[in-house]
């Protein structure tokens, strides 16, 4: 599996990641954020139920805006954001297969402004 050489944070944009194959990718800080793999965001399964997570109420100042990024071991990294959030690791498998999500939603044909020929 790939592990990071480099990790950047540009501009309160995007994180960026040089990975040991060679590949860069550009995490938007929103998609992190939303996606944060933690069951206060995603929810979690107990005996085969899935329990949403609460409603976190209105967004705090800061809520897509990093303070801090730390290594977890050798494997993840933790981020904490300026709102206060900071639950979720984000593994080096997991943040791979966000990259692959976001490549193929940055290629994906924009349907609302498709013209369509009657």
């Amino acid at each position: 599996m790939s592990v990071p050489l480099k990790i950047n944070l540009n501009d309160q944009n995007f994180l960026e990641i040089e990975w040991d194959d060679g590949r860069l990718c550009k995490y938007p800080l929103k998609y992190l954020r939303d996606e944060t793999p933690d069951a206060g965001n995603k929810g979690e399964t107990i005996l085969w139920k899935h329990i949403p997570p609460s409603d976190p109420g209105p967004d705090k100042p800061g809520k897509y805006e990093i303070e801090s990024i730390e290594l977890v071991g050798s494997y993840a990294l933790s981020i904490k954001w300026k709102d206060g959030y900071d639950y979720g690791i984000y593994s080096w498998k997991l943040l791979l297969e966000m990259a692959d999500a976001i490549e193929v939603e940055d290629n994906l044909p924009d349907f609302d402004n498709h013209e369509h020929k009657h």
